[in-house]
Formats: C-alpha cells, sequence, structure tokens
C-alpha cells in the first residue's frame, strides 16, 4: 500500500519542485547564458514550480556532455539511481493526469466489483455481493494481445520519427560549428594576395568582422528557431554589446535577422584582399549555413503529420483506459485484486511515458543547447582570427624603396627588348633580382 500511495502521489502532485533529479556539483551551473557554459543544467530551489515539470522545464534539459558526465552516465550505480528518481522526473510529472485517470478507473473497478460480487475482509472471511442485482464489469483480455503489437509498432514509429528529427537538428548545428571554424580558419591564413604588404591593423579589423559576423548568424539563427519571449530580450543586448550601434539595429530591424546576418558575412568577406578563387572557397561555407538554416526551419514548422500523432494518442489512450477490465481477472490472486491497482499506474506511466518522450522531442530546438554552441562558436572565431597568417608582418621601408627604384629600370629595360632585343641579357637578370628581394624579404619575416 506504501507503494501505492506513492504512485498515487506523483499523479496527484504536478507542482512540486524537484522535478529532475539531482546532478553532481560540477554539472550544476547558472541557467543564464554565459560564454563558457555549454550546459544549462536542472533547475535552481528557488525555479518558479511551473518551470520544475513541462513546458517550462524544457529550457533546462540542453546539457553538452563532457568526460565527467560520460562517467556518471555509465556508472554500475545508474540503474539504482534512476529507479529512486522515479518520482522526481519532470516528464513523469508531466503524466500525472493521465496517470490518474487510469488509476482511478483501477481502483473503482475493484471497488466495484467487490461490491457487485463478493470480497474478503482483512480477517480473510469472504462475504456475498452487497450489491447483487448488478453484475461485475470486466473484459476478455483477448483483444487487448491482439492489439499490442500495432499499438507498439506506432509507438516506435512515433519515437524513431521524433528523435530523427532532433538527430538531424543536432546534425544541422553541427555543421554550423565545423563550417565556422573553417571560414574563419581560411580567412585568417589566406589573408593577402599578390605579395602586396599587409597593414597589420586593417588586417585584424577585417579578420574581426568575420568572426562578428559569424557568430551573428549564429546567434540570429539560434533566435530565429527559439520563442520570442525567452530569446528576443538576451538577442537584442547581445548585439548591441558585441556589433557597431548602426550594424546592430539594421540586424534587429530586419524581417529576416539570420538572412541579413549572412549578407552582412558575405560583405566582411568580400572587403578582404584575397585572391577570388579563394573568397569563392570561403562563400561556399555560406551556402551550407543556408543549407542548415533552411533545414532547421523546416523542421520547426513541419511536424510529423497531426493525424498520425492523434491516431497514436487516441489508440494508446482508449487501450490504457480500457485495460483495467481485461486485468481485473488476471489479478485473482491477490487480496480483492488490489495488485491490479499500481500494475495499471505502472503500464500507464511507462507507455504514456513513451508517447510523451516523442511529443518533447518532436520539437528538437527549444531542448538542444543553442546558446552554448552560439557561445562556443564566437570563442573559437575569435581565438582563429587572433592567429598569425601569411604576410602578417610589414615590409620595411627600405625594402619597398629599393624595390620603387628598380620598378623603372626594369621595366624600361622589358620595353626596350620587346622592340630591339639588344638588352635580352639585361632583361634576363630581373628574375635573380626579384628572387634576391624575396629571400631578403623572407629572412626579415623569420627575424620577427
Amino acid at each position: 500500500m506504501k507503494f501505492l500511495s506513492a504512485l498515487l502521489l506523483l499523479a496527484l502532485s504536478p507542482t512540486q519542485t524537484a522535478a529532475f533529479a539531482p546532478a553532481n556539483n560540477h554539472a550544476v551551473v547558472s541557467a543564464a547564458p554565459s560564454a563558457t557554459s555549454l550546459q544549462m543544467g536542472p533547475p535552481t530551489p528557488e525555479s518558479l514550480l511551473t518551470e520544475t515539470y513541462g513546458e517550462g522545464s524544457r529550457k533546462y534539459r540542453r546539457t553538452v556532455y563532457t568526460h565527467n558526465e560520460w562517467v556518471k552516465h555509465r556508472s554500475s550505480d545508474r540503474f539504482i539511481r534512476n529507479i529512486s528518481s522515479m518520482i522526481n522526473s519532470g516528464v513523469y510529472k508531466s503524466l500525472g493526469r493521465e496517470v490518474f485517470a487510469t488509476t482511478a478507473i483501477a481502483t473503482f473497478l475493484v471497488v466495484f466489483n467487490a461490491l457487485t460480487g463478493g470480497y474478503t475482509d482483512f480477517d480473510g472471511v469472504q462475504h456475498e455481493a452487497i450489491i447483487s442485482s448488478l453484475p461485475q464489469l470486466t473484459l476478455p483480455l483477448t483483444p487487448f494481445t491482439l492489439l499490442s503489437p500495432s499499438l507498439g509498432l506506432l509507438l516506435v514509429f512515433r519515437t524513431n520519427s521524433s528523435y530523427g528529427r532532433w538527430d538531424e537538428a543536432r546534425k544541422f548545428w553541427g555543421l554550423n560549428i565545423n563550417h565556422t571554424r573553417d571560414l574563419n580558419r581560411m580567412a585568417t591564413a589566406w589573408y593577402g594576395h599578390d605579395g602586396i604588404p599587409v597593414d597589420p591593423t586593417l588586417r585584424a579589423e577585417h579578420l574581426r568582422q568575420v568572426s562578428l559576423m559569424t557568430w551573428a548568424f549564429v546567434r540570429s539563427m539560434k533566435r530565429h528557431l527559439s520563442p520570442p519571449a525567452e530569446d528576443e530580450e538576451a538577442y537584442v543586448a547581445e548585439l548591441n554589446a558585441r556589433l557597431a550601434p548602426e550594424q546592430a539595429q539594421a540586424m534587429i530591424d530586419a524581417a529576416h535577422r539570420p538572412n541579413r546576418a549572412l549578407y552582412d558575412l558575405s560583405v566582411a568577406i568580400e572587403k578582404l584582399p584575397m585572391h577570388f578563387l579563394r573568397k569563392d572557397e570561403l562563400n561556399k561555407n555560406l551556402s551550407i549555413f543556408e543549407d542548415t538554416l533552411g533545414g532547421c526551419e523546416r523542421l520547426l514548422s513541419s511536424p510529423i503529420p497531426l493525424f498520425y500523432s492523434r491516431h497514436t494518442a487516441r489508440f494508446l489512450s482508449t487501450w490504457l483506459l480500457l485495460l483495467p477490465f481485461a486485468m481485473y481477472e488476471p489479478f485473482k490472486g491477490s487480496w480483492n485484486h488490489v495488485m491490479e491497482i499500481p500494475a495499471i499506474a505502472l503500464a500507464s506511466l511507462f507507455l504514456f511515458g513513451i508517447e510523451e518522450l516523442a511529443t518533447q522531442l518532436e520539437e528538437p530546438f527549444t531542448i538542444l543547447p543553442m546558446q552554448g554552441f552560439c557561445d562556443k562558436i564566437g570563442a573559437n572565431c575569435d581565438e582563429i582570427v587572433s592567429w598569425a597568417g601569411q604576410d602578417v608582418y610589414k615590409i620595411p621601408d627600405e625594402v619597398i624603396e629599393q624595390m620603387e627604384m628598380e620598378r623603372p629600370e626594369l621595366e624600361m629595360k622589358s620595353n626596350l627588348a620587346l622592340l630591339g632585343g639588344e638588352v635580352e641579357e639585361d632583361v634576363a637578370e630581373e628574375p635573380k633580382k626579384k628572387r634576391k628581394i624575396l629571400k631578403k624579404l623572407l629572412r626579415i619575416g623569420e627575424g620577427m
């Protein structure tokens, strides 16, 4: 009976505060956006009651594993830990009304059949029916047995489809992470063209803009895929903190903010002094960003066909609501069939839980740690563009002067060679002089 009381308490108390199992200390982080945190963590004791289960708890499920979390995940005591935290599960608390409904039917059935068919008291004495004019309520178990495989297939497909959507969304963000690094790496390493002297200050500003616009795109994409009430204020504050006021306002006012961010990134790439073929390689990453954005928009706007989800929910609900009538006779070995009540409660909890998990996974973006992804991308890009690339040192003034002094003479000899050919031997020395100058530049670069 204690076990039954605990299950009823679970069903009737959807406003308890401990909706998540306690996490180890190193895994608990602040729920506020952070430049270093990849994990939102469980709700704090000060969290609102509505944030401990259901829709309000989704922002606390954005977890990224590190080595410590994997060690705990595969530890030998995980089974005991998971079972002991059942009453504190936010998913199970979301099912309180459903589990209460099936448990209430099972309880009513046990009491009603005891009144109409007789019962056994606590001393083991059998009593006649109090209401003999009414029949006992039962159903044969065979229809439920025949329908179980069909229900199982529906739930499996529902769950697999929802997990596939979550996995696809995570892969899209994985592509964002990979190609943001790729873009900034190429921009940093390829900066400069045709041996033109590079101004370190201008180079730093150009690459800073590439890094900022890369971050602005993923941050705008995150805002585009998040509920406005949750992310709009933080998005505006972050853009105003990192971008120039005019640039930030233009992005905030855009009808499609990720597209505006991609446009600004294209402009930043176009300003780089770089061969056009290399710029084409950089712009290929932008096309991939457009694909990941479109794929995420498809997942957000197109759920699993509603008629399929509704049919599965109706099938499952009807099956479980009628199951107590078919399970009454199999529990005749227990005292007054009372063990049917916890059995129905557990069956309802686990089967409704499968459907609940599928529903929670179907829209993946509010449970993905997108803020952590954006922070990590911003930090990685800032680090990459800070590295030294080719031609980052300034050519000394005396070397530039020597090159300018020799250029007219070489050009004149080249023109004469084209006219008469009498100075071909002198012109042949031009490549040698250029090689000497280049060797001198390389020695200067190695010494810096």
